[in-house]
């Protein structure tokens, strides 16, 4: 009996043994089937990686179940804002400027973003920046030339072309560009007056011209239309008279004031 006991005994310290064993073993295989699952998010894409090599990128949003000697790295793929800060260039004309821009972006190519680049949203901004400053290096402020694009005149042709570089710029990092806006554009505060100075004296030019083209044009009509009907004979020296006092009413700031002439009548009385 207390052989049987004692191999009874043995036997079972050995099952409980096995059984921790077995235990101790599906707990590591849970753990490690375990490492396997991942949870995407909406909006977001897992890039994964085996030993340093890119093997995959998983989309579907929800949990998911990999590879447990993958790498997992978690990329939005959401619709980004970028907006620059307030940047001081030089124009075209050699202006200081104050301008600034929000970029529209999204990342498309997952390995390109986590690979291509060492900080994807970094060189976004840096890149934005960039094509911003060389923008606003390309285009006058503003021109009175009206075949000369300029960033005030021509923001609709501007932007397009501000979208088109910073694509260009992005497109290593796997990023593409959505939209670009100018959000701020202005002379530098140091030159803002001389500025504003300057495009008044230009606005008040061109009315000038407007209103001596329109002027002429009147002074002509009212001659022809004098001589047509016969209404007076006019001379040359009336002719001059006639478009000299018409053209100071017509091109005049104030209001015209009748003179009544008494030189002919004194010429009679003699």
């Amino acid at each position: 009996m207390g052989i049987i006991g004692f191999v009874m005994s043995f036997a079972q310290v050995a099952v409980g043994v096995v059984l921790f064993i077995i235990a101790v073993l599906c707990f590591i295989a849970s753990m490690f089937l375990f490492k396997g699952c991942t949870s995407v998010a909406p909006g977001h894409a897992v890039v994964l990686q085996l030993y340093g090599r890119y093997v995959g990128t998983v989309r579907q949003s929800g949990l998911r179940f990999v590879n447990p000697f993958f790498t997992k790295d978690q990329i939005s793929t959401r619709i980004r804002n970028h907006e620059t800060s307030t940047l001081k260039v030089n124009d075209l004309d050699g202006n200081p400027i104050e301008i600034g821009a929000v970029v529209v972006w999204q990342v498309r190519d997952t390995a390109q973003a986590m690979f291509e680049v060492d900080d994807f949203e970094e060189f976004v901004a840096i890149q934005a920046e960039t094509a911003v400053r060389h923008i606003a290096n390309s285009y006058a402020y503003d021109s009175s030339d009206p075949r000369r694009m300029s960033l005030r005149d021509n923001a609709d042709e501007i932007t397009s072309r501000l979208s088109d570089e910073v694509a260009a710029r992005v497109m290593a990092a796997g990023v593409t560009v959505i939209e670009s806006r100018i959000t701020q554009l202005a002379y530098a505060p140091e030159i803002a007056r001389a500025m504003l100075q300057r495009q008044q004296a230009t606005a008040v030019v061109a009315a000038r011209q407007l209103i001596v083209e329109g002027a002429v044009g009147m002074v002509e009509s009212a001659i022809e239309e004098i001589e047509g009907r016969q209404i007076v004979k006019l001379g040359q020296s009336e002719r001059s008279d006639l478009v000299s006092n018409l053209m100071i009413v017509l091109c005049g700031d104030q209001a015209a004031q009748p003179t009544i002439s008494t030189t002919r009548n004194q010429q009679s009385a003699g």
